[in-house]
């Protein structure tokens, strides 16, 4: 077994300074035990998952969100169905603006040319007040819904907070979202009111979207009212619109409605590779707490931090970056494109605007790798404290391309979590080293382990990702569920009462953690399981390569065909040398046994708007189910990819090698 990389370590002084060391100081006190001296992240874990309610009622006490828990922290700790905080009133919006103070601002916010603004903590709040005062003018109340159909910028932050200052329910798309994808979100859950932008720029482009806007308005007889941000024209009521302008002239400070733990906060939606996508609800309470545990315990920020996150507003971390402002660090907003107008932008952006925790994807890091980019020498990055990578495993080797190129001295944190719990399952913490290829532990509160078929937890080899204790941001219900049987099919199969979030997950004896991919679309050949990343990290880093997919498809006879295909660089062909060259790869960098039966190049591989490869929708089409029941475009950033696929699986039948 090759030995761990170690890349990055703390020391005994790092330690002492983080938010992480001064509350497990703060417990020790509070409770009369020991957690470790320096603190020993494993033993504060295991505290924390050991006595649930003392975790998270001991979190809400240091983070200022109450005096003392009036009630139990966990009144019942059943899967699906545990109850928190029953006796306590609270609202994100209230927590999310009092942290704030006047020596930094809240939000800055850059474009694709690297202008800024900066919202000032007291204008934010100003501007949510008066937002919330317009949708209770339009009698909106507790429960319903407003919608946006919005960029990354100021007004999707400020729609959202004013939304629930009131205890409406929040729910977005992006703008690049087409009509019929809006519509098969936003028809399920009836919004009341619509904030849409006009258009918006991405690529050095500029996109019209009021065409878009008036069919979704016409789809939607739920609407009382439509708030138009102006982004490419001049404000105009002519439509029976509302200018943003006008929805937020009357500044005001904000008046929070006190609300149930438990009362929804936002609805967000699963990536809909299948079927209509799934309405995620979380709550008030749930978020609140999970948010100040990641910002402060796991990212380590606070106020005098810039924490930034790429992301899209239909992507979870769009609502996981906004939520930093719990802690009062500033949010950087970067409205636009990430590598535009070239690939290192997101360094660009770090520089310009001082960012001390960079958030990215673990595709961005990639293909900066690739592209050979040196980041650290055309930028000032001083400020950078930590770099966050999520969205996909972060190979080994782009690890040592970030301590190599970007900073020596970073901390380099990859996390796995999802949309459905809005959080993260296994994170960073700045009390253990850093190794190449491995994420560090399971976060504070998230009882974590990989279980084998029989239902019982392995370390050292590849099993189910698991959960088997409750957290407070687990989803409230699915949107339209209402007997819960969707949410049990969707998370609590094959072992009812525990959470089984479809990742392929192996604990070293370490304590680290890989994810290997969904463990729906695991490569099982003869017995041998390995996860999909195991085979793109073999090809991917090829130059001839610029993405690819791999299948794993059962077969009625009991065969197994496994095809690799490849999205060719430019200028690069499927030549019999570079087949061969591929299949070395695997065999050599992977797994003999999971050397593919076919490599077939196509145009493109198909990714949802988050930059998943949708294997599992693949795999059924080529297990023989009707396009139209195994994929749904709509929920794709690239569907025209498609149309390779869907031909390729008509013609299985003379096209398909056997297995070897």
């Amino acid at each position: 077994m090759t030995a761990p990389r170690v890349l990055w370590e703390p020391t005994p002084d790092s330690i002492a300074g983080t938010r992480l060391h001064r509350f497990a100081a703060w417990v020790s006190g509070r409770r009369g035990i020991t957690l470790g001296d320096p603190t020993d992240y494993d033993a504060v874990w295991r505290w924390s998952v050991d006595h649930l309610d003392e975790f998270w009622a001991d979190l809400a006490v240091w983070a200022g969100l109450l005096t003392e828990p009036p009630g139990p922290a966990l009144a019942n700790s059943d899967m699906p169905g545990a109850v928190w905080f029953p006796d306590v009133r609270l609202n994100f919006a209230e927590q999310a603006l009092k942290n704030g103070g006047d020596r930094h601002p809240a939000l800055v916010v850059v474009d694709e040319n690297l202008e800024t603004f900066e919202v000032a903590w007291a204008s934010l709040r100003a501007q949510v007040g008066a937002f919330a005062d317009t949708l209770r003018r339009l009698g909106v109340r507790r429960g319903d819904r407003v919608a946006g159909y919005l960029p990354n910028g100021s007004e999707a932050v400020v729609a959202f907070l004013g939304t629930a200052a009131l205890g409406a329910v929040w729910t977005v798309c992006a703008s690049d979202f087409g009509p019929s994808a809006v519509l098969a979100r936003l028809a399920q859950v009836e919004p009341v009111v619509l904030v849409a932008a006009d258009g918006y720029r991405f690529n050095g482009k500029e996109y019209d979207r009021r065409e878009q806007i008036a069919e979704i308005r016409a789809a939607l007889p739920t609407l009382r009212a439509t708030i138009i941000v102006p982004v490419l024209h001049p404000a105009d009521d002519r439509d029976g619109t509302t200018p943003w302008c006008a929805a937020v002239a009357n500044e005001q400070e904000p008046r929070f409605e006190p609300l149930p733990f438990d009362h929804p906060l936002w609805i967000v939606y699963s990536s809909g590779t299948t079927g209509l996508p799934k309405g995620i609800v979380h709550g008030h309470g749930g978020i609140t707490l999970e948010q100040w545990k990641q910002g402060a315990l796991h990212n380590d920020i606070g106020p005098g931090d810039r924490f930034y996150w790429y992301a899209s507003t239909a992507w979870i971390m769009w609502n996981i970056a906004t939520s930093a402002l719990l802690s009062g660090a500033t949010v950087v907003v970067h409205n636009g494109s990430p590598s535009y107008p070239s690939l290192d932008m997101q360094f660009a952006v770090a520089e310009k605007t001082g960012i001390t925790y960079l958030g990215t994807s673990a595709g961005y890091l990639t293909a900066c790798e690739k592209a050979e980019l040196r980041p650290r020498d055309r930028f000032d990055l001083s400020a950078l404290r930590t770099i966050g990578s999520t969205g996909s495993p972060l190979p080994a080797s782009t690890f040592e391309w970030v301590y190599r190129s970007v900073k020596s001295d970073v901390f380099l944190s990859s996390s796995s979590g999802g949309t459905d719990i809005a959080s993260g399952f296994i994170g960073g913490s700045t009390l253990l080293p850093v190794v190449a290829g491995e994420l560090q532990r399971p976060m504070l509160g998230v009882f974590v382990e990989s279980w084998n078929d029989s239902g019982q937890p392995v370390v050292g080899e590849l099993g189910e990702l698991v959960v088997t204790k409750p957290m407070p941001s687990m989803p409230l219900r699915l949107w339209g569920d209402d007997d819960g049987e969707r949410y049990r099919a969707t998370y609590f199969e094959p072992w009812p009462g525990v959470w089984r979030h479809g990742d392929w997950l192996e604990i070293t004896d370490r304590g680290t953690c890989q994810i290997m991919g969904r463990s729906d679309s695991t490569l099982n050949r003869g017995g041998v399981r390995m996860g999909t990343a195991e085979i793109y990290a073999a090809v991917d880093t090829m130059p001839e390569i610029s993405d690819s997919l791999v299948l794993g498809v059962e077969q009625p006879d009991g065969t197994y065909y496994m095809p690799l295909f490849v999205q060719l660089a430019g200028g690069a062909e499927l030549s019999g040398a570079l087949v061969a060259a591929i299949r070395d790869a695997i065999r050599a960098k992977a797994s003999p046994r999971h050397v593919p039966d076919e490599v077939i190049a196509v145009p493109g591989i198909p990714r949802t708007r988050t930059g998943k490869r949708i294997e599992v929708p693949l795999k059924r089409l080529f297990q023989g189910v009707a396009p139209e029941k195994a994929l749904n475009a709509t929920s794709l950033d690239n569907p025209a990819t498609l149309a390779t696929f869907v031909e390729l699986a008509d013609n299985r039948p003379t096209s398909w090698r056997k297995p070897r």
